[in-house]
C-alpha cells in the first residue's frame, strides 16, 4: 500500500509538470511574443514612419514683398497675443501665431559703453523692417484638419511669463483628432528647449514630422562687411565619422539660394558678430538640413531650415519631440558648457577663431586667465605681452645681438663700401667675408619681426571677434579695447569742445573713423606706438641702401596712420611689444657699446643741462 502510494504521487508530479511545460508552450508563451510585438510595433508607430513615407516639407516664409514696415515696436508686439519672457539674460516676448520666438534683447549688453543705453536687440517680431525670428512645428501631407502653420494661434494653457523657473505650455487641436501641444523652457542663459507632443484621438494613422526654422527677412546694412569675420549662415553637419562645419558668409549665399545637408545630429542657424541663433536638433536623429535665400521682392530673406525624421501616429497613440534653439550671446564658456551638456559637435567655433585658431583660442584663453586675475582685459593684454616677450627671449636675444655687432660694424662697411663703390659684387663679397668674421648673421634681425606677425594677427582676431573684449576698458579715457581710441589730435585730444567728424566734407577723414577704415585724426595711442616704432627702427642698423633707408624712416609715419584705426586693445599691445623691445636692445647695445639713439639723447640732453 505504501509503495502504490508513493508510486501514485511519482506520476501525478510528473503529470503536473508536464501540463505545466505545456501551458508554458502553447498558452503562456504565445501570450508574451504577442504582448512584445504589441509593444514594439507601438514604439516603432511612435519612432518611424514606413519605409518611403514622407512628411512634406519645411513651410516657407509668410513675408510678403508688399509688407508695409512699422517702426513702432509696439505696434508691431500689438497685432498677436503674446507670452513675456524674462530671465537674467533675456527679456522680450513670444508670439502665439505660429508659436514664433520672435522679440528678444540681450539684458547683459548694451548699444553702446553708456550704462544707460538699450539693450543689444536679437530678434525682432514680423511686421518690423530687418524681421528676425525662430519657429518650430510639424509638416504633413493630407492630414485631416491640417497640422499647426506659420500662422496659426496657439492657446496658452499653462503658465504666464517664461522665465528660467517656469516653462510655459501651449495647446493646439485641429478639429480632427490631433492634439498639439508645446512646452517652452529656457535656462538662466540662452537655451532654449521645445518639447511638442502630438496625440492621435482620431481613428485614421497619420504621418508627419517635426521642423525648425530661424528666418531674417533682409539683411542689416551692419552686417556681412568685413572680411576679417564671418557673419551669415553656419552649420556643423555629421560627414562620415565626423563632423563638417559650414559657413556662408551673408554675400556668398545670396549667390547660392539653396545648400542643402543631409546630417545626424548637428546644430545650424545664423550668426553675426558676437550673436548667434541655432537650430539643436536630438543628435540621434537623422535630419535634412538647408540654407535658403529667396527673393522678398526688395530684401532677401534668408532661412535655416531643418526637417527631422518622418513618424507614424497610429490611433490612441502620441509622440514626442525635444528641440532647443540657441538665441544669445557667444561667450566662450557659455558655448564650451552647451557642447558638453548636449554633445554638440564644434559648437565652440561658432566663434570665428580663424585659420589660425591653435593660436586664437590659446591667446584668448591666457587672457582671460589674466583677467581672471587682475579684473582689466587692458592690464590682462599687458601681461599676455610680458609672456610672449618672455617665450621669444632666447630668441630676441640672439636678434638683438646680431642687431649690436652690425651697428658697431657700421663705420667698416661704410668704409667697404667707399672702397668697392664701382664694384657691386666685389662690395658684396667682402661685406659677406665680414660677417663670416664676426660671426654675425643679418638675417637674425628679421626673426622676432617674422613670429611675432602671426601673435598679432592672432590677437586682432581676439580682440575683433570675441565678445568678452567687448567694451571692456582701460584706463583713463580707453572705455572699449575692442573700438579705437576716441581721441584725436584736430581737438587736441579733447582739450577743444569740438567734433572734428562734424567737419564738412573731411568730417570722416578727420573724425577718427571706424575700425578698418582710414583716418588723419590720430590718436594718443596711434602716436605713442608710432613713437616706439620710429624709435625701435632708429636703434636697429641703418640699411646699406638709400632708397631701403627712406623707405624705413617712413615706415614709422606710414603704420602711425594705418595703426590708428584698429582697436586701442592691439595698439596696446603692439606699443607696449615695442617699449619691452626697446628695452631688451638697449640693455644688449649697452653691454656691446654699440652707438645708439638713447644713449645719443641723454648725452645731449646732460650736455645741455651742464
Amino acid at each position: 500500500m505504501k509503495n502504490e502510494n508513493t508510486r501514485n504521487m511519482v506520476i501525478f508530479a510528473v503529470c503536473t509538470a508536464a501540463i505545466l511545460i505545456l501551458y508554458q508552450v502553447f498558452v503562456m508563451g504565445p501570450q508574451m511574443e504577442r504582448r512584445k510585438a504589441a509593444q514594439d510595433a507601438a514604439a516603432a508607430e511612435q519612432t518611424a514612419a514606413p519605409a518611403g513615407a514622407t512628411a512634406g516639407a519645411v513651410p516657407g516664409s509668410t513675408a510678403s514683398g508688399a509688407l508695409t514696415f512699422v517702426t513702432d515696436r509696439t505696434q508691431a508686439l500689438g497685432r498677436v497675443p503674446r507670452i513675456p519672457v524674462s530671465t537674467p539674460t533675456l527679456q522680450g516676448s513670444l508670439s502665439l501665431q505660429g508659436g514664433r520666438i520672435d522679440d528678444l534683447f540681450l539684458k547683459n549688453y548694451r548699444l553702446t559703453v553708456d550704462p544707460t543705453s538699450p539693450y543689444e536687440e536679437l530678434f525682432r517680431p514680423q511686421g518690423m523692417e530687418h524681421a528676425y525670428f525662430a519657429q518650430f512645428g510639424w509638416t504633413g501631407q493630407n492630414i485631416a484638419g491640417g497640422v499647426p502653420g506659420p500662422n496659426t494661434v496657439w492657446r496658452l494653457t499653462d503658465g504666464a511669463t517664461l522665465t528660467q523657473s517656469t516653462p510655459v505650455t501651449l495647446t493646439w487641436d485641429n478639429g480632427q483628432g490631433l492634439r498639439f501641444t508645446r512646452v517652452i523652457a529656457i535656462d538662466a542663459q540662452y537655451m532654449f528647449t521645445v518639447t511638442d507632443t502630438v496625440a492621435n484621438l482620431g481613428t485614421q494613422a497619420v504621418i508627419i514630422a517635426p521642423y525648425g526654422r530661424i528666418e531674417r527677412q533682409g539683411v542689416p546694412p551692419t552686417l556681412g562687411k568685413t572680411q576679417i569675420l564671418h557673419e551669415g549662415a553656419i552649420g556643423t553637419f555629421s560627414k562620415g565619422d565626423g563632423y563638417t562645419t559650414t559657413q556662408l558668409k551673408y554675400g556668398d549665399w545670396a549667390k547660392k539660394p539653396r545648400e542643402e545637408f543631409e546630417s545626424t545630429g548637428g546644430w545650424l542657424g545664423m550668426t553675426d558678430k558676437y550673436w548667434m541663433a541655432t537650430l539643436i536638433p536630438p543628435q540621434t536623429e537623422k535630419v535634412e538640413a538647408e540654407f535658403v535665400v529667396t527673393d522678398g521682392s526688395g530684401y532677401n530673406i534668408h532661412e535655416a531650415r531643418m526637417l527631422g525624421e518622418a513618424r507614424t501616429i497610429n490611433p490612441g497613440r502620441q509622440i514626442t519631440e525635444v528641440q532647443h534653439l540657441f538665441a544669445g550671446a557667444k561667450r566662450n564658456e557659455i558655448l564650451s558648457a552647451y557642447e558638453k551638456q548636449y554633445d554638440l559637435p564644434r559648437f565652440i567655433y561658432a566663434i570665428d577663431w580663424g585659420f589660425l585658431f591653435f593660436l586664437t583660442r590659446p591667446i584668448f584663453l591666457l587672457v582671460e586667465f589674466f583677467y581672471g586675475l587682475v579684473g582689466n582685459f587692458g592690464v590682462a593684454i599687458l601681461l599676455l605681452t610680458l609672456t610672449i616677450k618672455v617665450i621669444m627671449f632666447p630668441l630676441a636675444n640672439k636678434s638683438y645681438e646680431s642687431l649690436s655687432k652690425m651697428r658697431k660694424l657700421q663705420p667698416q662697411m661704410e668704409k667697404i663700401k667707399e672702397q668697392n663703390k664701382d664694384d657691386p659684387q666685389a662690395q658684396q663679397k667682402a661685406t659677406m667675408e665680414l660677417y663670416q668674421k664676426e660671426k654675425i648673421n643679418p638675417l637674425a634681425g628679421c626673426l622676432p619681426i617674422l613670429v611675432q606677425i602671426p601673435v598679432f594677427y592672432a590677437l586682432y582676431k581676439v580682440l575683433f571677434v570675441t565678445i568678452e573684449m567687448r567694451h571692456a576698458p582701460f584706463f583713463g579715457w580707453i572705455r572699449d579695447l575692442s573700438a579705437p581710441d576716441p581721441t584725436n589730435i584736430w581737438n587736441l585730444f579733447g582739450l577743444i569742445p569740438w567734433d572734428p567728424a562734424s567737419a564738412p566734407l573731411i568730417g570722416g577723414l578727420i573724425g577718427g573713423g571706424p575700425s578698418g577704415g582710414f583716418t588723419l585724426g590720430l590718436s594718443v595711442l596711434a602716436i605713442f606706438y608710432g613713437f616706439t616704432m620710429w624709435l625701435q627702427t632708429a636703434m636697429n642698423p641703418p640699411a646699406p641702401d638709400p632708397v631701403q633707408r627712406r623707405i624705413f624712416a617712413w615706415m614709422p609715419v606710414v603704420f602711425t596712420f594705418i595703426m590708428a584705426v584698429f582697436p586701442a586693445g592691439l595698439l596696446v599691445y603692439w606699443a607696449w611689444n615695442n617699449v619691452l623691445s626697446i628695452a631688451q636692445q638697449y640693455f644688449i647695445m649697452h653691454r656691446f657699446k654699440a652707438e645708439n639713439p638713447i644713449d645719443d639723447f641723454l648725452a645731449k640732453f646732460k650736455k645741455t643741462a651742464g
